[in-house]
């Protein structure tokens, strides 16, 4: 009964559910541990890591580990083995630890069971604790004396052990290192110990010395014992040791090329090759031009495609690093070859026509980053070969349905892309041999091939409209049955249709659309079609998909979010019917799309729950809202100066006044009311782009867009009528010019960026403020905003990267109501911990480099002495970062509450990435103290006070008889 609660309470709790708290689960796994049933313990053992992943907070992860320690030292040896793995599946937490000592205490009694296998689990269970306790002396002894036992299972354990504690502790590997080194060359030692013993030796990096001797001794080995297994286990270890050490990895590519091409055996071989490999990643820098050459001519001389495979994969890790830029530079006192004519490029252009489709895979790679690589005059017809290479693999795979063929047309045409990105001229020619193969290509390449020109498309405006008509003929084809890969395949071609038709659709491809999705396509593939239409700006179309589908689902919240879809889609539909220089028809527009703002955000309120807030949602559709709300203000603005122009007494109250701004009338003021509403929605969008930790870069982007289009319009309304001498100085906005644009959207915004301040800077130096002129280039840069689709991008459907801070404060109140009680005289340690958790796809697009943690105490009420409170008195900030280690950071502030009376403490996280960009991601949490006047003081008051007192009591110094 108490395991079957726990189960349920360790298990993610839906919407509605209560959560206990961590000490109720802690203790129905408690009851299981004193269950007198073998199983009810077990059960119980294995469910810990599920706590420590709901709860990984030190004070319950300490208890948990002292009575897991206690199972250990008392159970049997299956209870044991559970507990191990327990230990070893949560070894992050067990830094959190707090009482070491008594937990290794209770573990390390089993040490000396007279169980072999007991003792055998113990040292198991202390490797697994290395991190924690390195320079245990009594563990250090136990393992030494554990390698001289007799029993195989107590030897490979302690091997274990000695193995764990290597890597973390330097004492421990030097003084194990020659122990080892003695069994290894021992002649009783049996060879199935020595493979074992081995890789020991590859933690032995701790200093130069020893690691120059476990060179040594690695080299005696491989030289004194030429057996297969022996040379396998013997030259890892030594790459192993290498890239840990790192000054001896050019020695050891020596080796491992000299291997790789005396050595006979095919298992050597292989083993070379995947070494090779795990250098080419870890020190690309360090491979000579020697070494490059080498691996070519061996790759270029075997007979064999397995190991050429893997010899080409070597390469093609090199290919996209430092390696190929040593490769081809000219050497001191070598003549110059041309790039066409040295092995690497023969052996990749050998490659791409090669029978194996996997070596063709590798050797597109390598020609591509070849072809990237070098300057352009230098690499004409090599850019050819490569786009023919391409193409060819391309033609010959996607006919084919078997997974080796799909998997190296992705890897074809993924080098296509790349390609044609860096060299735009030839992205015409292959976007139409593209179009052409997809006529005669099987249905699974089709998705691949459409992914492919949805991806040069968005980075190049090649796909024109002349080319719908053979993407809607392949649309009708592929709606004729209604299996999984058609679906995608329908998803697919509307992508490329979409960015071909550049956000304005014609009737007849809607119609053809709509025709087919209504046949066969399910709700789902509507829904994605939908959505692709929405991030492409195409909302005539994804208003009415949307509108399709809101009776088709079964939820509520699904229905209200599609239902604010719909709106926000019927909202940019209205603007973008806004016709040039109909100032009265956009205001008409814009009041209509901000009706369907509005019911839009009530939508998407009622869409959010408490398991999916979906604030970001709500934030950008809100200041995508009071920004078209400000653009209809500053048109009205710009139309007073017809309705209400400057009075004929302007000139001379300007003069008077010395403010020229007062020549142009009210319209000045409202003017610089706009400007100010511009920069408070420039400086919204900044907070919703730093507090989008785990939005994708696109999404980033189009905040960014969207940002600078309002820092744009505040410059514009400053350089035109508020301050003509600032039109030189405007920073905000990056040049449109030295930009590559990533998708339709942001070219349309960067081209309507350029076209209005080129237009400012020609009126502001020829026409004095404010004039018909000046109103108008402000009322056509709003329009020609408005008309520009809102590109609704990934980020707002679909959260690829989770990621999210938990904190604890200590001391914590005994109820959330009742404060802290400290005194004035002392100061308060305020304890913070926090755990960062992740979903599903950690650091996929940035990771967390450090938290920073921001305390700042405010004084709420003031108790005592009614005299005034300095401002510093009042509010004190301190701020410190942290870096997580296993996800988890610890740090303590100092806080003085010198003020009697209430303080608010009010903690805030932020994060860091790698590249030192603060992102404002929360949480914010809040705590309540309560000063309180220290005895001492309180009765030096009392005493102060009674004085006076005391004396008017006892009267004056001439009392009256």
């Amino acid at each position: 009964m108490a395991l079957s609660t726990a189960r349920s309470f360790l298990s993610e709790a839906c919407y509605g559910e209560q959560e206990l708290d961590a000490n109720s689960a802690l203790l129905e796994l408690d009851k299981g541990l004193r269950s007198g049933k073998l199983g009810e313990q077990c059960e119980a053992v294995v469910l810990f890591p599920k706590l420590f992943q709901k709860y990984p907070f030190p004070i319950l992860i300490n208890s948990a580990f002292l009575k897991l320690a206690d199972i250990f030292r008392l159970g049997n040896n299956f209870l044991r083995l559970c507990v191990l793995k327990v230990t070893q599946q949560s070894e992050k937490h067990l830094e959190k630890i707090l009482n070491v000592d008594e937990f290794v205490k209770r573990v390390f009694s089993v040490i000396h069971s007279n169980d072999p296998v007991a003792r055998a689990i113990t040292l198991r269970m202390l490797g697994s604790l290395a991190s924690i306790i390195p320079e245990r002396k009594n563990a250090h002894h136990n393992i030494r004396q554990s390698l001289d036992s007799h029993d195989n299972v107590e030897v490979e354990a302690a091997i274990y052990a000695a193995a764990s504690f290597s890597a973390q502790s330097k004492d421990f590997a030097a003084g194990i290192c020659n122990k080892v080194s003695e069994m290894i060359q021992g002649l009783d030692t049996p060879v199935e110990l020595k493979l074992n013993l081995i890789p020991m030796l590859q933690h032995m990096h701790h200093d130069a010395s020893l690691a120059s001797s476990s060179r040594e001794l690695l080299q005696h080995l491989v030289d004194s014992y030429p057996s297969t297994p022996m040379v396998i286990v013997t030259l890892h270890t030594f790459t192993q040791l290498a890239a840990s050490s790192l000054i001896h990895i050019p020695k050891q590519l020596q080796l491992l090329l000299q291997y790789l091409k005396d050595d006979c055996r095919k298992a050597v071989k292989r083993l070379a090759i995947n070494d090779l490999k795990l250098l080419a990643k870890k020190a690309p820098h360090l491979w000579r031009r020697e070494d490059t050459q080498t691996l070519c001519e061996c790759a270029l001389s075997s007979p064999y495609n397995s190991l050429k495979l893997g010899m080409l994969a070597v390469i093609s890790t090199l290919s996209g690093t430092i390696a190929i830029k040593h490769y081809f530079n000219k050497t001191p006192g070598s003549s110059q070859v041309p790039p066409r004519l040295t092995d690497l490029v023969k052996l990749a252009q050998e490659s791409c026509y090669h029978s194996n489709l996997w070596v063709s895979g590798h050797g597109v790679i390598v020609l591509t980053n070849i072809t990237l690589s070098g300057p352009d005059k230098d690499m004409v017809q090599l850019e050819q070969d490569t786009l023919l290479a391409l193409q060819s693999l391309v033609m010959l795979c996607s006919q084919d349905h078997s997974p080796s063929a799909q998997a190296t047309l992705k890897t074809a045409l993924t080098s296509l892309v790349k390609l044609l990105k860096n060299r735009p001229h030839l992205s015409q020619s292959a976007v139409e041999f593209l179009l052409e193969q997809l006529h005669v290509s099987c249905d699974l390449s089709r998705v691949s091939m459409c992914h492919a020109l949805a991806a040069i498309a968005s980075h190049l405006p090649v796909l024109g409209d002349s080319m719908l008509g053979d993407l809607l003929d392949l649309y009708r084809v592929a709606s004729h049955s209604s299996t999984d890969k058609q679906q995608e395949l329908l998803v697919s071609l509307a992508t490329v249709m979409f960015v071909a038709s550049q956000s304005s659709l014609s009737a007849e491809v809607k119609a053809v659309i709509k025709q087919q999705l209504e046949s066969v396509a399910n709700g789902w593939t509507v829904y994605r079609i939908a959505r692709q239409a929405s991030r492409m700006g195409c909302h005539e179309l994804s208003s009415e998909l949307y509108q399709s589908l809101r009776t088709r689902v079964a939820s509520e919240h699904f229905y209200f979010w599609l239902n604010s879809l719909k709106e926000f889609s019927q909202a940019e539909q209205c603007l973008s019917h806004i016709q040039d220089g109909d100032y009265s028809g956009a205001l008409s527009a814009i009041a209509e799309a901000l009706r369907s703002y509005q019911k839009g955000i009530a939508s998407l309120t009622a869409a959010s729950t408490p398991l999916s807030p979906l604030s970001f949602q709500c934030d950008l559709m809100k200041l995508r809202m009071d920004t078209v709300q400000a653009l209809s203000q500053l048109l009205c603005t710009c139309n007073s100066l017809k309705t209400s122009p400057p009075p004929a007494i302007a000139t001379t109250v300007a003069l008077t006044s010395g403010n020229e701004l007062q020549r142009c009338g009210r319209i000045s003021m409202q003017m610089k009311v706009c400007m100010d509403e511009f920069r408070s929605l420039a400086a919204r969008y900044a907070d919703l782009h730093q507090s989008s930790f785990d939005a994708d870069c696109a999404t980033l982007r189009n905040v960014e867009l969207q940002q600078q289009s309002c820092l744009m319009v505040s410059y514009v309304i400053e350089a035109l009528i508020l301050d003509p001498q600032a039109a030189s100085s405007f920073q905000e906005c990056d040049s449109p010019g030295g930009l590559q644009t990533e998708s339709e959207f942001e070219r349309r915004m960067l081209s309507v960026f350029t076209k209005v301040l080129e237009e400012v800077e020609g009126l502001s130096k020829k026409h004095p403020p404010v004039s018909y002129l000046h109103t108008g280039c402000l009322c056509n840069a709003v329009i020609a905003l408005l008309k520009v689709p809102l590109s609704i991008e990934r980020y707002f459907f679909q959260k690829l990267q989770s990621t999210s801070i938990k904190l604890a404060l200590s001391p914590s109140p005994r109820s959330p109501a009742e404060p802290i009680p400290v005194q004035s005289s002392q100061q308060l340690t305020l304890k913070v911990e926090g755990v960062v958790q992740h979903g599903s796809s950690p650091g996929l697009f940035r990771k967390i480099q450090s938290v920073c943690l921001s305390v700042t105490t405010t004084l709420q009420s003031k108790s005592g002495a009614d005299h005034k409170v300095a401002m510093d008195a009042k509010t004190n900030e301190m701020e410190q970062r942290v870096e997580p280690h296993n996800d988890y950071f610890s740090t303590q502030f100092l806080l003085n509450f010198s003020v009697l009376g209430t303080h608010a403490v009010t903690v805030e996280a932020s994060v860091v990435d790698q590249s030192g960009t603060e992102w404002k991601t929360g949480p914010r949490t809040s705590l309540c103290v309560k000063s309180l006047e220290d005895p001492y003081s309180q009765q030096l008051r009392l005493q102060l006070q009674q004085g006076p007192q005391a004396q008017a009591q006892r009267g004056g110094p001439f009392p009256r008889f």
